[in-house]
C-alpha cells in the first residue's frame, strides 16, 4: 500500500517525531554518518537511480528535467523495487531520507512524485 503521507529529509538532518516511517533511498550510504546517527528505519537502495543515471547527473542543475524523466522511466520499469517499498511504507506516513545538497533537485523528489501520481 502506498504511504499516507510522503515528506523529505537530508539524512544530515536530525530526525524528527514527526517524521514516520524513515527510508533512506540512496543507493550509496550517505559519507561520514553512522548508521546510528542516521536512525534509518529501512535502506531502500535497489529503488533509487542507478548508478549510471546517477553518475551521468552528478547533481548538475542543467541535467535535471532530463534525469527526472530518465528516473520516472526507471521507475516505471522497476516494478519489483517500487512494490517492495509500498509493502514497506503500508498505509504509514514515511520521510524519504536522501543525502543530495540540492533538497528541490533530487532521487527522493522524483520518486516522492512517482508514488503520488499512482
Amino acid at each position: 500500500m502506498p504511504p499516507q503521507r510522503i515528506d523529505l529529509k537530508r539524512v544530515y538532518e536530525s530526525p524528527s517525531d514527526t517524521d514516520g516511517l524513515r527510508i533512506l533511498v540512496e543507493r550509496l550510504w550517505p559519507r561520514g554518518l553512522s548508521k546510528a546517527d542516521a536512525a534509518i528505519d529501512h535502506w531502500m537502495k535497489d529503488v533509487a537511480p542507478t548508478p549510471q543515471l546517477r553518475t551521468w547527473f552528478g547533481h548538475r542543475p542543467e541535467r535535471w528535467a532530463a534525469f527526472r524523466r530518465r528516473y520516472l522511466a526507471e521507475l516505471a520499469e522497476n516494478i519489483a523495487a517500487v512494490d517492495a517499498l509500498k509493502r514497506v511504507c503500508d498505509g504509514r506516513p514515511v520521510t524519504f531520507v536522501f543525502a543530495a545538497k540540492d533538497e528541490d533537485r533530487n532521487g527522493a523528489v522524483v520518486l516522492r512524485e512517482f508514488l503520488l501520481q499512482q
